[in-house]
């Protein structure tokens, strides 16, 4: 290795731009961030997008480290064996060590006409799409929303308060995360929006087409736009490079969040599967995983053995249009407890936890290694009579790739994603 250790992250979101300002820390690495949009995006403000209260971007000279350089690029392969990436727009980037953390997107939604008719909400693009549709539509057309989690939740309710006819379509239960009485108080703020929920068995929907949803009960329901948030997916680049993934598509890696086939490839944030038992998808957890990568990497630099992964959640934060909210109180395992406050501090608590989570990585930018998080030391039991998995095919430090002690799986809801509530 150079006395100068390269260090590429792969994805600039809430995790790897964490990862990246956090890894300037010592100024013998050299951070190159490889990300394909040239602005930072605020996914926890995506349902804002489409109901135009806000634009989602951030300028990453605002958030991101002085010391490190941005690569406006889409990462197309890794090669392990050379420790280079290779760029969609043409060249390659060598690497000593490399975050992986891609982040994640819409899911393929394997239900007959969904992917032709009905607009996803995952990305920048995507949310700028369906506010194009929904701009292109009279305000009084049917809006049918497809998914109850945190994303579908909050979209309901941000075009409903713009006096818009919805329906929300939840299949088995509305907010499966949420403790019932926080559910009722999300149900009963959805219908003084006036937005028409429909759950249980018969609510799954069967087919799409261009104006109208098909449920398993036979109900037609109509709409003149269809968005879809139900569950999210992950970009297949691990598995295209010959790295192990969950079934999902995150990459698999042992408790320093280390790939099992790679020591010197590290994951953080939507894109993590740490002992095959991931953590929630959101930005709660992404900022606290990003910096947990760029320690085990600092820590690898310095010949020291890393820390396994601890993270602790403390709920989960929904908006229900611009004037009321609901914020559902967890314990540290990421399991919901009856405590919840709702209405408009529950708003004025999302808008700060949005900004504050911005001010987090502008903090790490100028102060890296200054991000503290709740950690949860109950992990260890999860795992206990588990085969861990396989890492003797891991090439690299191998000393320190060993799986950690067990952990203890952290409920992950298929609607949530960095895009869903903090």
């Amino acid at each position: 290795m150079s006395e100068n250790t390269e260090v590429v992250v792969i994805g600039g979101g809430y995790a790897g731009v964490m990862a990246a300002n956090r890894l300037t820390q010592r100024d013998d690495v050299t951070v190159t961030l490889v990300n394909p949009r040239p602005a930072f995006v605020e996914r926890i403000r995506l349902h804002q997008v489409v109901g135009g209260s806000h634009d989602g971007v951030v300028a990453y000279r605002k958030v991101l480290a002085a010391g490190v350089r941005l690569v406006v690029d889409t990462a197309a392969r890794i090669d392990t064996a050379g420790r280079t990436v290779a760029l969609a727009g043409g060249g390659t980037l060598p690497y000593d060590y490399l975050v992986y953390a891609v982040g994640s997107g819409s899911a393929d939604p394997q239900v007959p006409g969904a992917a032709e008719f009905a607009r996803p909400i995952a990305s920048l693009e995507e949310a700028e799409r369906l506010r194009a549709d929904l701009a292109a539509v009279p305000t009084t057309a049917p809006v049918t929303v497809v998914g109850a989690g945190p994303t579908g939740i909050e979209t309901a309710a941000e075009l409903a308060e713009t006096g818009r006819p919805v329906t929300l379509v939840c299949g088995r239960m509305l907010g499966p995360y949420l403790h019932p009485r926080a559910r009722r108080a999300v149900a009963g703020r959805l219908a003084k929006l006036g937005v028409k929920l429909l759950t249980g068995p018969g609510a799954q929907v069967t087919e799409v087409t261009a104006d109208t949803v098909r449920l398993g009960d036979g109900r037609e329901v109509p709409g003149a736009v269809t968005v879809w948030t139900a569950g999210f997916g992950v970009p297949d680049l691990a598995a295209r490079s010959g790295l192990r993934t969950d079934a999902l598509g995150r990459l698999l890696t042992d408790e320093t969040l280390t790939s099992v086939d790679d020591g010197r490839v590290v994951a953080a944030g939507d894109s993590a599967a740490p002992s095959n038992l991931p953590f929630r998808m959101s930005c709660q957890a992404a900022l606290p995983l990003g910096a947990q990568a760029a320690d085990t990497v600092l820590r690898r630099i310095a010949d020291e053995r890393p820390s396994p992964v601890s993270l602790g959640f403390v709920g989960q934060c929904i908006s229900l249009g611009r004037a009321a909210g609901l914020v559902q109180i967890a314990r540290k395992s990421d399991t919901p407890t009856a405590l919840h406050l709702a209405g408009v501090p529950a708003a004025k608590v999302k808008e700060l936890v949005c900004g504050f989570t911005v001010k987090q990585l502008v903090r790490e930018a100028a102060k890296p290694g200054s991000l503290f998080w709740l950690k949860d030391t109950g992990r260890e039991r999860a795992l206990e009579g588990r085969r861990p998995v396989d890492t003797s095919a891991a090439t690299g430090p191998t000393e320190a790739v060993r799986p950690e002690p067990a952990v203890r799986a952290v409920r992950e809801q298929p609607a949530g994603s960095a895009a869903d509530g903090a």
